[in-house]
């Protein structure tokens, strides 16, 4: 039981590494089995030392080493189908939910995952010669989460369009020059313009439609207090449209810039895992090419989530993404909107040790967290005061932003409650 682990580099995919179960009764234990990893030895041979940008993962440098592994290695998780991709793909091999499906699930749906690296038993056929002519912007906002459906029976290549985690129904799509969209993978790269990820309510509760249009006005707000966040998204009818930044059209093809989750580089292989706040810094601080900014925004992305009742800050939905100068940095921002509100109850996943009382942090102490990872406590408490001034003034950002207004009053005391924290993080000054 085998798989091979393909990479985007250069303009072409090519075999990069391989993962081998330790038997064929490890794919009873889905990804808790133990198992071999290894690089391609001409793979390795010609990228030995060559830095992250080359490797499958920050945690496995290109090496000639065969590692022996009690459980699948962490960027697998990356890759395995969760969410609404997985009972997507588990409806498709007609198999129940349980671990044993976990192998299966990578082999088919580990395809064209975000990022540049793939399975290649799940890689998409070889395009045809004449593409399908795609679908019009109405026709995805119309057909809504059936859309994947919509274009199967009209005949168009749909493999690779589910290939996303999370447990909102989403879509990769590309669009073409013409404005036309079309399944991702499903079209030539020198002919893709622009690349997207279509999102729908997770449900079909108000609250999940509150959730998703809130949504933007989230982006709007986190780029106002100053964080880094992608390209401009946009919501229609109930769809969410958000510009994918692992991917760069340059109009005679495609990059695929490598993207890894925090769960991934803090070598966690599970799901739904409560992961220290201060562990995540941990690793961004070993893999960063600039780990002082970006542990503070990850940092001040948690200040917002706090305040703005962003509860689910699992460590998926945060990743490092790897650029073709060889650096590793914070990945934009995304999956930042109001999941507090959701009706399933969301906790929040991610939280300071010792610092934390019932989902609110004490910044002061944060701070003293954060003296771990070369950075200067008082610097950070000047920092988290002079924060409190941009957290007072979130409910005029709210309303400028558009987000409703019901949701602004709902959350002004929690608001209020991080600016207090924050100003008594301020150092005092000892005369």
């Amino acid at each position: 039981m085998k798989c091979d682990i393909e990479i985007f580099l250069n303009d072409i995919w090519q075999k990069a590494a391989s993962f081998e179960l330790k038997s064929p009764g490890e794919t009873r234990k889905g990804y808790k089995g133990a198992g071999f990893f290894e690089y391609d030895l001409d793979y390795a041979l010609a990228h030995l030392n060559s830095g992250a940008v080359d490797a499958v993962s920050c945690l496995y440098p290109v090496s000639f080493e065969i590692q022996r592994l009690s459980c699948w290695p962490s960027f697998l998780l990356d890759i395995l189908p969760a969410g609404a991709n997985r009972r997507h793909f588990l409806n498709e091999l007609g198999m129940p939910n349980n671990p044993q499906a976990d192998w299966p699930l990578l082999m088919k749906g580990g395809g064209n995952p975000p990022g540049n690296i793939r399975i290649a038993q799940a890689a998409p056929a070889p395009l045809n010669r004449t593409a399908h002519e795609g679908f019009h912007y109405d026709e995805v906002i119309g057909r809504a989460e059936n859309f994947i459906e919509y274009a199967k029976k009209k005949n168009a290549p749909v493999a690779g369009s589910s290939d996303v985690q999370g447990d909102a129904p989403k879509f990769l799509l590309t669009q073409d020059r013409h404005g036309r969209f079309h399944a991702d993978g499903a079209l030539a790269d020198h002919l893709a313009h622009k690349h997207w990820l279509v999102k729908f309510p997770r449900g079909k509760n108000q609250s999940d439609r509150d959730i998703l249009r809130n949504e933007v006005a989230y982006f709007f707000v986190a780029r106002s207090a100053g964080l880094r966040v992608g390209q401009e998204i946009l919501f229609d009818s109930d769809a969410l449209f958000v510009p994918r930044f692992d991917r760069k059209s340059t109009g005679k093809g495609v990059i695929r810039f490598g993207l890894e989750s925090l769960s991934s580089i803090s070598d966690i292989s599970g799901f739904g895992v409560s992961v220290p706040m201060e562990r995540l810094c941990a690793a961004i601080a070993r893999f960063s090419s600039n780990p002082g900014v970006d542990i503070r925004e990850f940092v001040f992305r948690d200040i917002l989530n706090v305040a703005l009742g962003n509860t689910d800050n699992h460590a998926r939905n945060t990743a490092m993404i790897k650029y073709t100068d060889g650096s590793v940095r914070l990945a934009p921002l995304y999956d930042f909107a109001p999941m507090f509100l959701d009706d399933q109850g969301i906790p929040r996943a991610c939280r300071w040790t010792g610092a934390e009382k019932m989902g609110m942090p004490e910044w002061g102490k944060v701070a003293e967290l954060l003296k771990n990872f070369n950075t200067e406590p008082k610097r950070v408490r000047e920092e988290f005061a002079s924060f409190a001034e941009t957290v007072r003034r979130l409910p005029e950002i709210m309303a400028k932003c558009k987000a409703d207004q019901w949701l602004i009053h709902r959350l002004a005391q929690r608001i209020n409650e991080v600016r207090i924290s924050l100003e008594q993080a301020k150092p005092v000054i000892r005369m």
